[in-house]
């Protein structure tokens, strides 16, 4: 599944052929919503906005285009009627009078108000988006310490939208290992020092993918890499997906192992040191 920075960074090529256009025409391939076709014509594109992993069309008008990519939805931006050879479903298109943005495959679409914005069962659960700008270290470490997410382990509380909208599996492994955590510690469990760590890891990690487009490696690690020829996936990140390779900080082996359902990898030798823990 896509996560926040690649979500950002398709946003970004909408926003570039979309905003203060003019749709002149679209598609809405699912039936309920065949009926906004009307309504949406002639309008004004005002922004784009993400939402950790849900991006939102806002028109110059009460309206906005809902739509969460999910496991296959997937943003395609080429010149007006321009359609590209797929086997994907066309769920939306979006037509100006030079380009056209098309949706794929996606089912999680929505038309809203901006009063219905507010009550989403999804957009009204999430925590603050993780590439928002106003998000600061200081504000995220005291969100690690609130009631409702400093018992929990940090395994499951990076892919908790609640906590923070936009991280997902390779975020959540990238994220752990910058930090130099064991990812079955929690808030709880850390100290001061460690907590900042974190904080300051999770920000600096996601922006570095959003940046990159998708590299979390550092970056004097990646251009190395790839300067000895080696392949985007051998460089792209730290940790995550290679399984029994040598970590790249202090040469300990790269484990697998499933937490909450999902694939997460952590380094044997430095994320698994013994911690200082926090009392009460």
């Amino acid at each position: 599944m896509p996560e926040g920075p690649e979500i950002r960074r398709a946003a970004d090529k909408l926003a570039a052929v979309l905003e203060n256009e003019v749709i002149e025409e679209l598609f809405l391939g699912l039936e309920r919503l065949k009926k906004f076709r009307r309504i949406l014509m002639g309008t004004r594109v005002c922004s784009i906005e993400t939402r950790g992993k849900a991006l939102l069309t806002h028109f110059n008008t009460d309206w906005t285009l809902y739509s969460h990519n999910q496991l296959y939805g997937v943003w395609r931006v080429v010149d007006r009627g321009q359609y590209p050879t797929t086997k994907r479903t066309l769920r939306v298109a979006l037509h100006t009078a030079r380009h056209s943005a098309l949706l794929y495959s996606a089912s999680d679409i929505s038309v809203l108000t901006r009063k219905q914005l507010t009550t989403h069962p999804f957009l009204s659960r999430i925590g603050p988006d993780l590439l928002d700008t106003s998000l600061t270290w200081r504000a995220l470490l005291s969100r690690l310490m609130e009631p409702r997410f400093k018992s929990r382990r940090l395994s499951a509380l990076y892919l908790d939208q609640q906590f923070l909208a936009g991280s997902g599996n390779y975020l959540r492994s990238e994220i752990i290992h910058d930090a130099g955590l064991d990812p079955t510690l929690r808030p709880i469990d850390l100290s001061r020092g460690q907590l900042g760590r974190l904080a300051r890891s999770t920000l600096t990690i996601s922006k570095r993918s959003y940046t990159t487009g998708g590299i979390t490696n550092k970056v004097g690690i990646a251009k190395k890499l790839k300067s000895q020829g080696k392949s985007r996936a051998a460089y792209r990140f730290a940790i995550f997906d290679r399984e029994g390779e040598c970590c790249y900080r202090c040469g300990g082996s790269i484990i697998r192992s499933t937490l909450n359902s999902r694939r997460l990898y952590s380094c044997a030798q430095c994320q698994t040191a013994p911690l200082r823990t926090r009392s009460g």
